[in-house]
């Protein structure tokens, strides 16, 4: 299997404007934030990917929170600890709260210093759960704005966008089957972190087939620009508002916001043309507010561990 080519960990920039917090999620085509999201697809973590989060959160210096309330196994967090301290980060605090203790002057506390945040894998409603409107919410914000790295694999990975997957849909043909149209009015979202806006994050993509419930969506809300992320494979936000993909595998952009597109009579079939499709490798790099590739990328031929500057 082919591996991620070698990622420079670059410095924040000190000029990334700051924001009024308000509570809620700023598009990425307004003023950038000064942190980065670190978005993988699930599936094996190559040490590539999860070595350019240590490094993003600052190392031995660096602290983590960790949320790993997506997962129904009491393990998930302890073993999400121990994988983060053995990369070489300073201090790692599972956060192991409630939604009414996610709204408590102790969760705050535990985010203080924070440079970097992990969420774990499972399902995206129940870490929403937790988390939805709460303080302890709106600080992972605060962090963010402040530099700190956001990063979440499978169901963390769903959680980044305003517009969530839940991974459920309204009108499955059979209890065996599930994403076999392409349709209006079926697939099922709620509200998530919202980090990203305009952006709607899939994961698992290609290794799952789960184009049928992406291409729905785009068409259905043409003002979503779909970001799908293969197993063992990332895309790095950087403060600018590009991402780089890093890793072993592909990420698919699907764009429809020039694209014409039309309902049959029942409301649901949905039919266009003018979708564009990017099928970009590690390497590549795309301008979210552009909608452009700027770079396309290539499979490497060997591994890489990414670099802190200074190390």
């Amino acid at each position: 299997m082919s591996r991620s080519r070698r990622v420079p960990c670059t410095l924040l920039s000190t000029f990334a404007a700051l924001l009024l917090i308000t509570g809620a999620a700023r598009p990425l085509h307004a003023a950038p934030a000064r942190g980065n999201l670190l978005i993988i697809g699930g599936g094996d973590r190559p040490a590539s990917i999860m070595a350019l989060f240590a490094c993003l959160a600052g190392g031995a210096q660096g602290k983590v929170l960790v949320f790993p309330q997506a997962s129904e196994r009491p393990e998930a967090g302890p073993e999400i600890e121990k994988e983060l301290r053995a990369l070489g980060i300073g201090r790692v605090a599972v956060v192991a709260v409630d939604h009414a203790g996610a709204d408590t002057d102790e969760a705050l506390r535990l985010a203080d210093g924070a440079t970097g945040v992990y969420f774990g894998g499972g399902d995206q409603a129940k870490l929403m759960a937790v988390l939805l409107g709460t303080r302890l919410a709106r600080r992972l914000h605060d962090l963010y704005d402040a530099g700190a790295v956001i990063a979440g694999t499978s169901a963390g990975a769903a959680v980044m966008s305003r517009v969530m997957i839940t991974g459920d849909e309204k009108r499955p043909l059979s209890k065996d089957e599930s994403w076999q149209t392409i349709e209006a009015d079926n697939v099922i979202t709620a509200e998530g972190m919202g980090f990203l806006v305009d952006v709607i994050v899939d994961q698992h993509f290609v290794r799952r087939r789960r184009h049928n419930r992406l291409i729905s969506l785009v068409l259905e809300r043409p003002s979503l620009l779909g970001v799908a992320i293969d197993e063992a494979t990332a895309v790095w936000v950087k403060p600018g508002g590009t991402f780089e993909v890093v890793g072993e595998g592909p990420v698919l952009v699907l764009d429809a916001k020039a694209a014409r597109v039309v309902r049959d009579e029942t409301g649901y079939g949905l039919r266009g043309e003018g979708l564009r499709l990017h099928v970009l490798r590690p390497g590549a790099v795309y301008d979210l507010a552009a909608r452009e590739v700027k770079q396309l990328g290539s499979a490497p031929a060997s591994p890489a561990t990414p670099a802190c500057p200074g190390k």
